[in-house]
């Protein structure tokens, strides 16, 4: 993939999902799932209970986890009945996994939708997306993939080919290399370990609660007040985080705060906390 995002975005138009069909997705979502069944005109749900879909039976189910933007990580008994419940639908289930390395809690580690705990060995039905955009810090490489069903691999394949989404060389040697590589995820996940837990005391410290937040790069904070509210007072501050309603209504008293910036501007948020 030209990075996940775009996958993301145009996975619905690619599988030929168009107007009657529906696609779901977790009610606090990125918001390129929702742009995705925007373009190919499907109907959109943002739900978290897929029974409370009645008789609709989508053509395509989006998970997350972790997720973005809360940090929670589904367990593999979840997962196990988002698939039977989709396959007895004819429903597709595509996991976006960009943050599966960067599970922070022993007791309930991330686990792919390819999973056998997950799929019982089978991945019918089944597509799981990864990049190396978080694992390997080349956000700006674009280099993603989607793995999973056969069919439906081979079917991408064929129609990305002649849509001209076609991964440049040089990337795909970098990929080559860098998911032949651990060592330096290992680096990776012990910089964001160092810098979650020193925001994380830091944000506590001044009052917050943290919601979810087992996994991935995020912290789910709350002053328990709307949301802009605390953008407005962490900006006084000269801390930037993102507004929680940005990722669906659910979230209008939450903000998103990233351990992604350089340890320098992480210390100098904690000083300022």
């Amino acid at each position: 993939m030209i990075g996940t995002k775009e996958l993301v975005a145009w996975l619905p138009t690619l599988l030929g999902t168009g107007p009657g069909d529906t696609v779901v997705f977790p009610e606090l979502a990125y918001p390129t799932y929702d742009v995705g069944a925007r373009l190919c005109g499907a109907e959109r749900v943002a739900t978290d209970g897929l029974l409370a879909l009645g008789p609709v039976t989508p053509k395509i189910v989006w998970v997350n986890s972790p997720s973005n933007p809360t940090g929670k990580v589904l367990p593999a008994e979840h997962l196990r009945k988002v698939v039977a419940w989709a396959r007895g639908r004819g429903a597709i289930v595509v996991s976006d996994e960009c943050y599966l390395e960067f599970g922070w809690d022993d007791a309930n580690p991330p686990v792919s939708i390819l999973h056998p705990d997950v799929c019982d060995g089978s991945h019918e039905g089944l597509l799981a997306v990864n990049s190396l955009s978080k694992r390997s810090n080349l956000a700006g490489y674009r280099a993603g993939f989607v793995t999973g069903d056969l069919a439906l691999v081979k079917r991408l394949l064929e129609v990305r080919k002649h849509a001209g989404m076609i991964v440049p060389a040089p990337v795909q040697a970098a990929m080559t290399v860098a998911f032949d590589d651990d060592a330096h995820v290992e680096e990776q996940r012990a910089r964001y370990a160092r810098r979650r837990a020193a925001l994380r005391a830091a944000f506590e410290g001044h009052g917050f609660r943290i919601d979810h937040s087992e996994a991935s790069l995020y912290l789910w904070a709350t002053r328990d007040e709307p949301c802009w509210d605390t953008v407005a007072h962490l900006a006084d501050l000269g801390i930037s985080v993102g507004p929680g309603d940005f990722y669906g209504t659910g979230g209008a008293r939450h903000v998103r705060v990233a351990f992604t910036a350089t340890d320098e501007r992480v210390a100098a948020a904690v000083e300022r906390l």
